[in-house]
C-alpha cells in the first residue's frame, strides 16, 4: 500500500495596515526625493526653506541617479 501524501497549506499574509503604511513612507520619500523644493520644510522655515532647498541639496545625487531632472 502506498502512504497518503500529506498537503500542507500555509496561510501567512501582510497585514493591509503595513501595506498602507509602507506605500504612505514610499510616496513621501518619493515626493521628498524626486519633487521636493522646499515645500516640506516650508512648513517649519517658511520663504527661507524655498531659498535653501534642505531635502534638494541632501538627495540631489540620488535624484540625477533616479533621473529626475532638477536643473
Amino acid at each position: 500500500m502506498s502512504q497518503p501524501k500529506e498537503i500542507l497549506i500555509s496561510k501567512s499574509s501582510i497585514p493591509r495596515i503595513a501595506i498602507i503604511a509602507l506605500a504612505a513612507i514610499f510616496a513621501l520619500g518619493l515626493f521628498a526625493v524626486g519633487f521636493d523644493e522646499g515645500h516640506l520644510f516650508s512648513i517649519a522655515f517658511g520663504d527661507k526653506a524655498f531659498d535653501q532647498m534642505y531635502l534638494h541639496e541632501l538627495s540631489h545625487d540620488l535624484r540625477h541617479a533616479a533621473g529626475f531632472p532638477c536643473h
